[in-house]
């Protein structure tokens, strides 16, 4: 069966939007691709050379993240919002948390519960404010209630709480740990690289629209140390499309 697969902008600010040919054998084709899928490599060499890029992106398989019902997330109050549209950025945050050598599932879990009962309790919002968090493991859960659902769909975004004037066109990664003077632990990077290219690959966002908190307010998030990788970041995630 023939399908259609649109190519948003990834690895500049321009829109590439050229159909390629997709066979699979499982119902329309989405921008994420869960089943077996071959690209008709005859047209995508075409597609390459007629807009000389070199580094394209090929469907790539869900990327685990663990949903709000799998952590036990309380339920969120009134007042999330959710917009009919594209994240433009990323935003990169660490939870100020401490630096356990904890990497378990477990503890992602028992992290992602300690924030947003910050959040609800003590800041007064409805639920998490960042829309996904990685913890030491490399483990990735949902944050706010919905954001899930939203990269699955891929042309939606839930208005977050983590940075003013960003919430509802920036996607918030909280980082479990405080990165003032350390680095994050190799499985929490290597998870952070890879959750980055796939929001690139959803909602084609540029790579190099990947920003720390700081850069949008005044704060010492995500930290001096983990804030100084943020080119290595960009860099890294690029290279998964190549």
């Amino acid at each position: 069966m023939q399908g259609k697969l649109l190519w948003r902008r990834l690895l500049s600010a321009e829109l590439i939007a050229k159909e390629l040919r997709v066979f699979h054998s499982a119902g329309p084709c989405t921008v994420s691709v869960q089943w077996g899928t071959t690209i008709d490599m005859f047209n995508r060499r075409t597609f390459l050379a007629g807009l000389a890029v070199t580094a394209v992106p090929l469907p790539r398989a869900e990327f685990p993240v663990h949903s709000c019902q799998a952590w036990d997330a309380r339920p969120p109050g009134e007042g999330i919002e959710i917009v009919s549209r594209l994240p433009e950025r990323i935003l990169v945050h660490h939870s100020t948390s401490p630096n356990l050598e904890d990497y378990s599932i477990a503890r992602a879990y028992e992290h992602a519960r300690w924030i947003q009962d910050l959040h609800m309790d003590q800041n007064g919002w409805p639920d998490s404010g960042q829309h996904f968090s990685n913890s030491r493991g490399g483990f990735v859960v949902e944050g706010r209630h919905g954001s899930l659902t939203a990269l699955h769909h891929g042309d939606r975004t839930v208005v977050g709480a983590h940075c003013p004037g960003q919430n509802d066109c920036a996607i918030g990664i909280e980082n479990e740990g405080l990165y003032v003077d350390v680095l994050p632990p190799q499985a929490q990077w290597d998870s952070l690289v890879a959750f980055c290219a796939h929001l690139c690959f959803r909602y084609g966002i540029p790579t190099s629209e990947i920003y720390g908190h700081r850069d949008f307010l005044v704060t010492q998030c995500p930290g001096d140390a983990l804030y100084a990788q943020l080119p290595r970041l960009r860099s890294e995630v690029t290279a998964q499309f190549r």
